[in-house]
């Protein structure tokens, strides 16, 4: 019988690797796939609901292999001649000898100069100042709707995991990896995070106000469940 377990603890079972969290805000025990750290991510209201969330995580261990399989399937790595999603379409990242910087070069091309990690480094690079844009944008403009001073806007890659509100802080962060979402995904999400500002839970005020700010969000969020995974595996090689 598995004891102390805690907010962030991590086990391997049974080949399947478990990271353990604990979120007041659930209803109940859930488990969802993180992509990027290749483990399934188990999720309790309370920690004295941990044991019981790992079990139920456990009864579903042939569906979380399968979908941490596919995962690592999918992973692609940021190398000369990858195709990686940027702003919901497709491009191909190309070396350019001499260069330093990525940029875009035309509407499918990302070029970038350097070798192995320093190519890899750089257009990741690229992707966050984008996503460092568009996102300080969206959230400027969701803000001002709301009649709320604009938030401080930072970028992190918590796998799974598209933004968070401090409310008391007055500060959002987001995933850099939305830049490769389509745009109106990467503002529903903007759009959610801003909301938080004045309702921090999910009950049917914050939906209101999502709707407001957004519009109809319900595909915009099925997008995420369905492609999340896939733009958690980008940029990271399959060893």
């Amino acid at each position: 019988m598995l004891k102390d377990l805690r907010h962030g603890q991590r086990l391997e079972l049974e080949g399947i690797a478990y990271r353990l969290s604990v979120n007041p805000r659930a209803r109940r025990y859930g488990v969802r796939i993180d992509a990027g750290r290749r483990e399934a991510v188990v999720v309790a209201p309370h920690t004295r609901h941990l044991g019981a969330a790992l079990a139920f995580a456990r009864s579903r261990s042939a569906w979380i292999g399968r979908h941490l399989g596919e995962a690592q399937a999918a992973s692609i790595a940021f190398a000369p001649g990858a195709v990686i999603p940027f702003e919901g379409r497709p491009v191909t990242l190309t070396s350019e000898p001499g260069r330093r910087a990525a940029r875009l070069a035309g509407p499918d091309v990302i070029v970038a100069g350097g070798e192995g990690e320093a190519f890899s480094r750089r257009i990741e690079a690229f992707l966050r100042t984008k996503a460092r844009v568009r996102l300080g944008d969206c959230t400027a403009r969701h803000a001002a709707r709301l009649g709320q001073p604009v938030p401080k806007v930072s970028l992190g890659d918590a796998g799974g995991r598209w933004g968070s509100c401090s409310p008391q802080r007055a500060s959002i962060r987001y995933s850099w990896r939305l830049i490769m979402a389509p745009p109106e995904v990467l503002d529903y999400v903007a759009a959610h995070e801003v909301a938080h500002l004045v309702h921090p839970h999910h009950q049917p005020p914050f939906w209101a106000e999502v709707e407001r700010l957004y519009g109809p969000w319900e595909e915009a969020r099925a997008w995420l469940r369905r492609e999340g995974a896939r733009l958690h595996a980008v940029g990271r090689s399959q060893t």
